[in-house]
Order: C-alpha cells, then sequence, then structure tokens
C-alpha cells in the first residue's frame, strides 16, 4: 500500500514539475520576445515544445494496449525522447521476452515518411512479387507489412509501418507470421493516437 501511495505522490509530483517547466519557458518566451531578444525566445519555445512533446509522449504511451497477443508489455523499456533537431518525439514501447518480442515505436518527422507515402500511392510499387512487402490496411490506416527471413534460423519476422502525417508507426514482431502481426497492429488505437500526435 506504502508503495502505491508513494508511486501516486511521485507522479504528481512529475505532472507539476512538467507544467511548471512549461510555465517557466513560456514566461521566458514572452519576456524575450517583448524586449527584442528573438534568440532566447526561440530556445524558449523550443524548450516549451520538447516539453509538450514529451507530454505527448507519454500520453501516448497511456493509450497502448497492456498485452499484444500473449506478449506483455515491459513498461520498465518505456522511452519518451524529444527532439529539436531531424525528429520531433520518440515514443517507444516493447513487448514479450525471449525469441518473441513485439517492438513499437513512433517517430515524429520522421524522414521515411515521404517515400512510404509514395510507396502508398502506387500499390503496384508497394506489393513485391516475392511477398517481402505489401501494402495492408490496419484500423482503417494504410500501412506496408515487410517480412524478413532469417535462412540460418528459419525464422520470420514482420515489421508494419503505418504513416500518420509526418508520423511514422512501425511494429515489428520477431518470430511470427502475417496474421499474427495483423492481429496484434489492430489492438492499436490507431485513430486515438494519429490525433494526438498530428
Amino acid at each position: 500500500m506504502k508503495k502505491i501511495i508513494l508511486t501516486i505522490l511521485t507522479l504528481n509530483l512529475c505532472a507539476m514539475l512538467v507544467a511548471q517547466d512549461f510555465d517557466k519557458h513560456l514566461a521566458t518566451a514572452r519576456s524575450s520576445y517583448s524586449s527584442g531578444n528573438l534568440e532566447d525566445a526561440r530556445f524558449a519555445m523550443q524548450q516549451l515544445m520538447q516539453e509538450l512533446d514529451i507530454t505527448i509522449g507519454q500520453e501516448v504511451l497511456k493509450k497502448l494496449p497492456a498485452k499484444m497477443e500473449a506478449l506483455s508489455v515491459n513498461t520498465k523499456n518505456d522511452n519518451v525522447t524529444a527532439n529539436t533537431g531531424l525528429a520531433g518525439v520518440l515514443i517507444h514501447r516493447d513487448y514479450g521476452t525471449g525469441e518473441k518480442t513485439a517492438d513499437l515505436d513512433l517517430m515524429n518527422n520522421s524522414p521515411l515518411i515521404a517515400s512510404l507515402n509514395a510507396i502508398l500511392s502506387l500499390p503496384f510499387v508497394g506489393n513485391s512479387g516475392d511477398g517481402s512487402q505489401k501494402v495492408v490496411k490496419v484500423s482503417g490506416y494504410k500501412g506496408v507489412l515487410h517480412k524478413y527471413e532469417d535462412t540460418t534460423t528459419n525464422k520470420t519476422a514482420y515489421d508494419v509501418q503505418i504513416p500518420f502525417g509526418s508520423t511514422l508507426l512501425t511494429l515489428k514482431v520477431e518470430d511470427t507470421n502475417e496474421a499474427e502481426i495483423l492481429k496484434m497492429a489492430n489492438t492499436i488505437p490507431m485513430a486515438e493516437i494519429a490525433k494526438m500526435v498530428q
């Protein structure tokens, strides 16, 4: 019982600190802008956006399923990273242990979005003749399914990539088949996540 109370208090404290950082960065941006110091105003706004991205990422993690098929979530590996460089927010969650695992990643401002959208707009390009790549639909969203075969172990891995605007969701599952990864992908609340990350 003490652990539960301590955890709740810690989460509340973290939420208050994030809100304080957000308010602090907003106040700094306003005062810097008012005084004509545009460089400091920009920096404070970047810090504010990073805080916002991290908060959104943490909310996305709350929406993800606790299990995918028989694979349980490894919350200790959850990670949300904000970056003002190439990508915006990076969200990671994984499921399972040992040989049977699933990795779920979301990347805002992904550099792969343009090429993936080109594949999705031309279905004859998206579907390979050897079955290693094909266009699929998951919860009403189009994506690309890739198949990877390890000839030494005779095990197959799949990943499915689904774009939401400028955000790319990738689910990769080791030692699986097409039906199983698509069933797992359909447990993800795509519409809710799409609203949050756009």
